[in-house]
C-alpha cells in the first residue's frame, strides 16, 4: 500500500503560508498570538488627520465659481489637475491644507477665493487571504471593511478550516520584527460577541484561515 500523499490544494496553501512574510512558524501551528478581545489598538497619532492619498476621490468646491467646483481622483504620481492651475500635489496633505493651497494659487486668477475641499471616496484597501478559503491572494475592500466581510470576499472556508482558528497578521508599524497574530472565532463574528464583529482591517493586513 502506497504512502498517503498530501492533497495537492492543500499542500500548495501550506508552501503560500510559508512564503508569506517569512512566517513559517505562524502557519505550521498556533504559535504566538492574541485574542481580538485583548487586542490594543495603538493610539491615533498626535496629528490624526486624514492624509489624502492616491486613489483618493476629493470634492473641490470653489464658492460662486461653478466652473472650478469638480471632481477629482488622485491620481498614481499624487497629483488632481484642476483649471487654471494643471497639477497640484494632493497626496500628503489633509483636506485643509489642499484647500488653503488652492486657494492661494487661485488668486492669481479669481479674486477672494473660497475652497473648501473634502474626501468624497476614499482609497479601497487590499487585504490578502491566505490558508484555507476558496479564494487566496490579495482582496480590494472597501476602506471599513470587516473580517466577516473579508471571508465572504474570499468566497468563504475550504472544508479542512478550522473556524475557530481565523488570524489577522497586522504590521503595526512598530519595532518588533514580526507582525501581531489576532485571533478571531467565526462562531464570535456570526453571534456578534465581543469585540471580533466590530473590528476592521487595515490596508496590508494578512488574513489566514488555518
Amino acid at each position: 500500500m502506497s504512502p498517503t500523499r498530501p492533497r495537492p490544494a492543500v499542500f500548495s496553501r501550506a508552501l503560500a503560508c510559508v512564503a508569506l512574510l517569512g512566517l513559517a512558524p505562524a502557519c505550521g501551528g498556533l504559535g504566538k498570538y492574541v485574542w481580538v478581545d485583548e487586542y490594543q489598538e495603538k493610539p491615533p497619532a498626535v496629528d490624526a488627520a486624514y492624509r489624502i492619498v492616491p486613489g483618493d476621490v476629493l470634492s473641490i468646491r470653489v464658492w460662486n465659481q461653478e466652473s472650478l467646483t469638480t471632481r477629482a481622483k488622485v491620481r498614481e504620481d499624487g497629483r488632481i489637475s484642476l483649471l487654471f492651475l494643471d497639477d497640484v500635489e494632493a497626496a500628503g496633505q489633509t483636506p485643509a491644507l489642499l484647500s488653503q493651497q488652492i486657494q492661494t494659487r487661485l488668486k492669481d486668477f479669481i479674486n477672494h477665493p473660497v475652497v473648501t475641499v473634502s474626501l468624497e471616496e476614499a482609497k479601497p484597501m487590499t487585504v490578502t487571504m491566505m490558508g484555507e478559503v476558496s479564494r487566496i491572494g490579495p482582496l480590494v475592500l472597501e476602506p471599513t471593511a470587516t473580517l466577516l466581510q473579508a471571508l465572504a470576499g474570499a468566497g468563504g472556508f475550504t472544508d479542512y478550516a478550522h473556524p475557530d482558528r481565523i488570524f489577522v497578521l497586522r504590521r503595526d508599524e512598530s519595532e518588533l520584527p514580526a507582525p501581531t497574530r489576532i485571533r478571531v472565532r467565526y462562531r464570535d463574528l456570526i453571534r456578534a460577541e465581543g469585540r471580533a464583529v466590530g473590528f476592521r482591517l487595515r490596508p496590508g493586513d494578512v488574513v489566514v484561515v488555518e
